[in-house]
């Protein structure tokens, strides 16, 4: 007898051995009630366990190697103030600030008793705190300790007791990155509005809402699990305090991606006859090994962000790739509990369903096999209009700034914003970036800086030198003279050091540093840029190698790689556009410095999960027919509304995001959102069907002297029937 693929449907139980996958599901099937217990029992644990621990979040923007960072250490070392944090109270009265004193003087007297705080300079103590006009001054809270390590609740007080200043005519607004972090409000209802679109999607998918749950509450249990798991971690390893939002995101998303596909494939051998046992072990056989596939492939892109060694990108890759794993271990175990628990009813409506569709004589996958078609009689001109397009988004990411967003960017309505612009409006643009040189040298080197950097093209005003404790070290603060995310100030950052101050360091024999937020933000942004190419080609090189395995082919890993890169190419030009140059009506400024590298991890994996399930079904028509055409439109016409409808999901999931009042979620959202549009209808349903039409044969072919030397991998089994 010919062998016969249990992929394929089969009129009850196949005889052929099933694969780890297929014994998964049939244990879960026949253990359906221990392995929903046993799922409750350790998210329950889990959360318990998190609630009592309580979260450790905490974020490390240390840059070993880099300017900023070797300041920031000499500071602390020699006991500088400029080590710690800060904030700054704003004051302004129109009327000038002199006939304030006394109340503002009263208010920063209660200041300095306040926990957290080590000093507190009043704007009368020093000229330069109060603008030429006298109506805008500020004091300067300086913390024990980094602003980051401040408990919330310290910054509360300090922010409510120099708001009780505050009275007709006298503003006072608070600025400084211990501010803007106690100010920052969470996602909302992001991941609600995602999970009530993602369920309206599935019932119009499926037409039940029983069947529409199954992938929601497959997603919600690996989320829940995850998210306790990483709060525990977080007492252990560095893990960022923004984590748990994007960890919400991908969970959600990639949960209900992950779910959809097995589900899809599970609901598809129902129809065409299986019993529900047979139908499990289908498609954790087929789906589930895609599935497998996929995760293992965001694991391994999130995992290569740990290489780049930047702390507060670190824990962020690490708590992504335990929910990935997390939702995984939902989607292959728990998904076929629920299977089996519900199985009568859903095989009912899925039988009754497509009795009715047939009876209509309405034939599944017939529109998506028609796009197939038209495809491939003009497969050139389609293949160079979709990648001309996604080329044309892609330009703007060549001008894409890094960087970090600061006050400026915040809601106008924030105190952190309005203590922003009363700032800028009194002592100019460059006053909120300002940059700390630090000399290490006799007092005369420290004044020959001061001197040099105020005749420095681009440096509005530059302070005295201040002293260590030591007095062994000197700090110069210098004001750009543009805004902290202008081009210009981040142009300073570099001419200051690669030109201006070792000509200076020549002659007085001192060494000199450029920190600060303003330059630390820059070097970030700069170790992104010089490190992700080794990342991507790692991971590009990782998951070309896997492909080659499972499909014995050069040219379709290839094909795989450029077209996933051209996709998140073209989500970071949107980004760019959006973000940097302002579309929308957004406030333009730099992309965060990390979007890049996390979106090209996460959605190399994504992309990898839909290019595997619709290769490999193509992969299964050609071994079956060794007709190439016929194998990519039956191949798009059994994947092509699953991916739509899981690639829709995650869309809305992640589109959501962009509603959060957060900026670095709301680019991250989008990026996401994007590319996975992009890819699902333009490169999957346009570009693939073309390039395997022009490829033909060609596609599965492996040179001889590499196919006897690699192992043979396959997502879809044959067994005898």
């Amino acid at each position: 007898m010919s062998p016969t693929r249990d992929v394929i449907a089969t009129n009850g139980p196949s005889t052929g051995r099933a694969g780890v996958f297929g014994r998964l599901a049939l244990w879960s099937q026949r253990h359906r009630w221990s392995a929903l217990l046993l799922w409750i029992l350790a998210v329950a644990v889990i959360a318990v366990s998190a609630q009592s621990a309580g979260s450790a979040y905490r974020n490390d923007f240390t840059l070993p190697g880099t300017d900023s960072q070797a300041a920031a250490d000499l500071l602390k070392r020699h006991g500088s103030a400029q080590a710690g944090g800060s904030v700054q109270i704003v004051f302004k009265h129109d009327d000038g600030l002199s006939g304030e004193r006394p109340a503002i003087e009263r208010t920063l007297d209660r200041m300095r008793d306040l926990p957290g705080v080590a000093d507190v300079r009043s704007p009368y103590a020093d000229a330069s705190a109060v603008s030429e006009d006298g109506t805008i001054g500020y004091a300067t809270v300086v913390l024990d300790a980094k602003a980051e390590d401040v408990p919330e609740g310290d910054v509360a007080r300090i922010v409510d007791t120099a708001k009780s200043a505050a009275r007709d005519g006298l503003v006072v607004e608070l600025g400084g990155d211990a501010v803007r972090g106690a100010e920052e409000e969470s996602g909302g209802g992001a991941e609600g509005a995602g999970m009530l679109a993602a369920l309206v999607i599935l019932v119009l998918l499926f037409g039940s809402v029983v069947a529409a749950a199954l992938p929601l509450v497959t997603a919600l249990f690996a989320v829940g699990g995850a998210i306790g798991l990483i709060t525990l971690a977080s007492h252990v390893f560095t893990v960022a305090d923004f984590t748990p939002p994007i960890m919400m995101l991908v969970g959600l998303g990639v949960g209900v991606d992950y779910a959809l596909l097995i589900f899809y494939r599970y609901r598809h051998e129902l129809t065409h006859g299986a019993d529900r046992q047979a139908a499990a072990r289908t498609a954790l056989d087929a789906a589930g090994r895609t599935v497998f596939f996929a995760g293992c492939t965001v694991i391994i892109a999130l995992l290569g962000l740990v290489a780049l060694g930047l702390g507060s990108l670190q824990g962020v890759a690490v708590a992504v790739a335990l929910t990935v794993l997390v939702t995984m271990a939902a989607s292959l175990t728990l998904l076929p509990a629920l299977l089996a628990l519900f199985g009568d009813r859903i095989q009912r409506h899925v039988l009754s369903r497509s009795a009715k569709a047939q009876a209509r004589g309405r034939e599944e996958g017939v529109r998506w096999r028609r796009l197939a078609s038209a495809v491939q009689r003009r497969p050139l001109p389609a293949l160079l209009t979709a990648v001309v397009a996604l080329l044309a988004l892609s330009a703007p990411a060549l001008g894409m700034r890094l960087g970090f967003a600061d006050a400026g960017n915040d809601p106008a309505s924030s105190t952190s914003r309005r203590a922003y612009d009363l700032l800028a409006e009194g002592f100019g643009a460059g006053f909120n970036g300002p940059l700390l040189v630090v000399s290490r040298g006799d007092s005369d080197a420290a004044e020959q800086l001061r001197t040099t950097l105020t005749g420095t093209e681009g440096v509005a005003a530059a302070t005295p030198p201040l002293p260590t404790t030591d007095g062994t070290v000197f700090t110069v603060i210098a004001f750009p003279a543009t805004s902290p995310q202008d081009a210009s100030t981040a142009g300073l950052v570099h001419t200051l050091r690669d030109d201006v101050l070792p000509r200076l360091s020549e002659r007085t024999g001192a060494g000199y540093l450029v920190g600060g937020p303003t330059a630390a933000a820059q070097d970030f942004a700069d170790s992104v840029s010089v490190r992700i190419p080794l990342f991507v080609a790692v991971v590009v090189g990782l998951s070309a190698l896997l492909l080659m395995l499972v499909f014995r082919s050069l040219l379709i890993p290839l094909k795989a790689a450029l077209l996933n890169l051209l996709s998140i190419a073209a989500a970071l030009g949107v980004i760019t556009l959006v973000f940097q140059h302002g579309w929308f009506g957004v406030q333009p400024g730099p992309v965060e410095a990390f979007i890049p590298a996390m979106i090209f991890a996460i959605v190399f994996g994504l992309s990898m999960d839909y290019e595997v399930f619709l290769i490999s079904r193509i992969h299964e028509e050609w071994e079956d027919t060794q007709d190439h055409s016929l194998a990519v439109r039956e191949g798009l016409a059994a994947t092509g509304k699953v991916i739509t409808a899981a690639a829709a999901i995650m869309i809305v999931v992640f589109a959501a995001f962009v509603l959060s009042p957060n900026r670095m979620l709301q680019q991250f959202g989008l990026g996401l959102a994007v590319a996975i549009f992009l890819d699902a209808v333009v490169i999957r349903c346009l570009i693939v069907p073309a390039v395997m039409q022009l490829l033909g044969t060609r596609a599965w072919w492996l040179p001889p002297q590499l196919a006897r030397h690699l192992p043979k991998v396959a997502l879809e089994r044959r067994v005898d029937g």
